[in-house]
């Protein structure tokens, strides 16, 4: 009996997602636990497991489709069995010759072929053109179905990705695209970098995008804020930082070396127990004080932000948090992250510090009662304890909360507390 396999949902947010790459191939036998394709959801790039016996019969979306959540992915069924009275939209997509394509050394010239275009056996990790010059455009399958979609030339674009891959982000971009000069054989160094005037663009809002806008949106409008800063005396946190790493130097590799966000986690985490509030949730009915601290972080990710959450943070030691943010890290760049790795935080970090910011205020994120907001360490004039001027070196940070679970008493004092902890970094001890 045929199986259809419809789009799961993969995030608490997802409404559609897109296929990006299709393991298996029409006529190819699959088993329970087979991976069948990698989904992009609004928040990572996730795999399709499928959970049936058979063979694959039909694909009825292509690399490159969105696809809402709930409709038909692909038939499976057994070999040769009629699948004629299905009620969906299909298209069939038969395998690739295997002697095609294959013994050729070089892609196609055809730049204006079908994004409807059969799927081979070994889907193909990258498109490739040649653009009139003859230079060789290399381009992933979503930015070529970009491409075609707003007639942009490829042989324009510089591309962002491995060996000059054009990615997604180098044909959407938030002001203009970055174009490589026309070849000519009398092409002059002193024109190598042309200045570029392009007009006004308009571009489709990514799913990432949409989901960042709806819930800060709701977050700004629904939380009554109120914002905490306070500059603390950051020498003492870096140079224990720097002994930390020091000890560790026995191991070259630099994800064994903690980070000045690792050590601020583990303050956070130890800190927050004091103040119940502060990890803390609303509802109508309730407020929900959290037994464990599950902290969130901000990670930058091609367009957009993400928040991996370590589970049971205040149980953690600094290695055990900086390991695990190394690996939360790696897995949302490269659109690895589960669910379950994205949701259920009680309090959220982030950290803009190495990008030159001084100070700013966080947007809560919901259903937190507070995000906490580390600017970068920078060097000035203090006043020490003998009310001498030296050199010293000072961060600030901002505490955002939700005025309905927090008071400005407690956001104030569990401030003071943390500021303690990182100005006397041994107090992580006894913590």
């Amino acid at each position: 009996m045929s199986i259809v396999i419809e789009m799961p949902k993969l995030s608490d947010t997802m409404s559609v997602g897109t296929v990006v790459k299709w393991y298996k191939s029409v006529g190819e036998s699959v088993v329970n636990g087979d991976i069948l394709a990698e989904i992009e959801t609004d928040k990572a790039t996730m795999e399709l497991e499928n959970f049936d016996d058979g063979v694959l019969l039909k694909l009825l979306a292509v690399e490159g489709d969105e696809v809402e959540i709930g409709k038909p992915l692909a038939i499976i069924g057994e070999p040769g069995e009629d699948i004629s009275s299905f009620d969906v939209t299909t298209q069939e997509l038969e395998p690739t010759d295997s002697t095609s394509d294959k013994s050729s050394p070089q892609p196609s010239d055809d730049s204006t072929e079908s994004l409807k275009e059969p799927i081979a056996a070994e889907p193909p990790k990258e498109f490739e053109s040649r653009s009139q010059n003859s230079a060789r455009i290399v381009a992933s399958p979503l930015a070529k179905k970009i491409a075609k979609e707003k007639s942009i030339d490829l042989s324009t674009i510089i591309g962002s990705g491995p060996n000059g891959r054009i990615v997604k982000k180098d044909l959407v971009p938030t002001s203009e695209f970055k174009t490589r000069e026309p070849f000519s054989p009398t092409s002059t160094i002193t024109n190598r970098n042309p200045v570029v005037h392009v007009g006004d663009k308009s571009v489709p809002v990514s799913k990432m995008r949409s989901v960042i806008a709806k819930r800060l949106l709701e977050s700004k409008t629904t939380i009554p804020h109120f914002y905490l800063q306070r500059e603390i005396n950051s020498e003492p946190v870096r140079l224990a930082r720097e002994s930390i790493n020091e000890a560790l130097s026995h191991d070259s590799s630099d994800l064994n070396k903690v980070s000045m966000n690792d050590v601020i986690l583990l303050a956070c985490a130890k800190t927050i127990l004091r103040f119940p509030e502060i990890n803390s949730s609303w509802s109508e009915s309730e407020i929900t004080y959290h037994g464990n601290v599950h902290l969130a972080f901000g990670v930058a990710v091609e367009d957009g932000l993400v928040t991996p959450v370590i589970r049971n943070a205040e149980s953690l030691d600094l290695r055990s948090i900086s390991e695990t943010a190394k690996a939360l890290i790696l897995k949302s760049r490269n659109k690895k992250l589960t669910p379950d790795e994205m949701s259920g935080s009680t309090f959220t970090v982030t950290n803009l510090g190495m990008y030159g910011i001084d100070f700013f205020s966080g947007i809560i994120n919901p259903p937190n009662a507070a995000i906490l907001s580390v600017g970068g360490s920078i060097k000035k004039p203090v006043v020490d304890k003998n009310d001498m001027l030296r050199a010293g070196e000072t961060m600030t940070l901002g505490l955002s909360c939700d005025h309905r679970l927090v008071d400005g008493a407690i956001g104030a004092q569990f401030l003071a507390s943390l500021a303690a902890v990182l100005e006397n970094p041994a107090r992580l001890l006894v913590l």
